[in-house]
């Protein structure tokens, strides 16, 4: 399977995704492919595709595997990697296209949205080095995704996901901004669902 080379930006992210999305091949698409398709620009693009199941109504265990492979992703930004690189148990890994169509599909509407707004701007906080501290913020929550989060799902969690990825594709630090902001009430609301529960479980017991 043969997946189109992305080069620098000019494409909206939207359009990057439909493209993937629709690009002839096999049914199933392998994770080596999609990342040696994008290139440098895998870390948002991957920041993206698997922060909105976290947004829809997904299986269980679903949110665990994207926690993993974000956290990955986040790891290596905090390296300083310009590159992706994916260990080879996942590179070998696929999911089938219709998933990923039905996703980009659900998730397009409000991606364009938000490109109404969204241009290169504030570089200081969509720089190289500034990665690095996205990659933190994505780090802790990729490992926060692993947890069980009841009522309303991992909503708070995948929403500032979405946005530091359009973020970094887009090269918009306000944007990247704004996913800092999403993130700190995405935490909290996370920690305070946390807290209900542990209080519950206290009186139960």
């Amino acid at each position: 399977m043969r997946l189109p080379i992305l080069e620098p930006r000019n494409p909206r992210t939207s359009e990057l995704l439909a493209a993937i999305a629709s690009a002839e091949g096999e049914e199933r698409i392998y994770f080596g492919d999609l990342t040696a398709a994008m290139r440098n620009r895998a870390f948002g693009i991957l920041f993206l595709l698997f922060g909105i199941p976290n947004c829809l109504p997904m299986p269980p265990g679903i949110p665990v595997i994207c926690g993993i492979i974000v956290a990955l992703i986040a790891a290596q930004m905090v390296m300083g990697r310009d590159n992706l690189w994916l260990p080879q148990f996942l590179a070998r890994r696929s999911f089938a296209r219709k998933d990923l169509q039905r996703i980009v599909t659900k998730a397009e509407p409000w991606i364009q949205w938000v490109e109404r707004f969204a241009k290169p701007r504030l570089s200081v906080f969509a720089d190289a080095r500034s990665r690095r501290i996205v990659g933190i913020v994505g780090l802790i929550l990729g490992l926060a995704l692993l947890l069980p989060i009841p009522i309303i799902g991992n909503i708070p969690l995948g929403i500032p996901i979405c946005i530091l990825g359009l973020g970094l594709v887009e090269r918009d630090g306000a944007v990247i901004l704004a996913g800092y902001v999403a993130t700190s009430l995405g935490l909290l609301i996370t920690a305070g669902l946390g807290y209900l529960i542990f209080q519950g479980a206290l009186a139960i017991f």
